[in-house]
C-alpha cells in the first residue's frame, strides 16, 4: 500500500511538473500565455456560473412545488373548519330554535293559567 501511495505522488508530481516545464518552454509569448490562461479562466467562470444559476433554477422549482402543496394544504385545512363552523352553527341554531319553542310553549302554559287564575278571580268577585 505503500508503495502504490508512493507512486501516485510521483505521477501527481510529476504531473504538475510536466504543465510547469510546458507553460515556460512553450513557443507562444508571454502576452500570447496570459492570453489563454485567461481565457480558460473566463470560460470556468462561465461554466461555474451557468451551473449556479441551473441549481437555482432547480431550486426555485422544488421550492415553488413546496410551496404550492402547503397552501393546498392549509387552504384545506381552512375549508375543513369553516364547514366544521358551518356544522355547528347550523346545530345550534337547530337547538336554539327548539329552545325557543319549548320557552314558548312554558310562556303559552304561564299565559292560560294566569288567564284561568283571573277568569276564576273574576267569576268570584262576581259571584260575591
Amino acid at each position: 500500500m505503500k508503495d502504490t501511495s508512493r507512486i501516485i505522488a510521483a505521477l501527481l508530481i510529476g504531473a504538475a511538473a510536466g504543465a510547469a516545464l510546458g507553460l515556460l518552454l512553450a513557443p507562444e509569448k508571454g502576452e500570447t500565455l496570459r492570453g489563454n490562461i485567461a481565457d480558460s479562466i473566463n470560460d470556468l467562470v462561465d461554466t461555474a456560473k451557468d451551473a449556479m444559476v441551473s441549481r437555482a433554477n432547480d431550486i426555485k422549482k422544488y421550492s415553488s412545488g413546496i410551496y404550492g402543496k402547503a397552501k393546498s394544504k392549509f387552504e384545506g385545512a381552512v375549508n375543513e373548519l369553516n364547514d366544521q363552523k358551518d356544522s355547528i352553527v347550523e346545530n345550534a341554531g337547530v337547538k336554539g330554535r327548539e329552545l325557543k319553542n319549548q320557552v314558548q310553549s312554558k310562556i303559552n302554559e304561564g299565559k292560560a293559567h294566569i288567564k284561568n287564575g283571573s277568569n276564576d278571580v273574576n267569576e268570584a268577585i262576581q259571584k260575591a
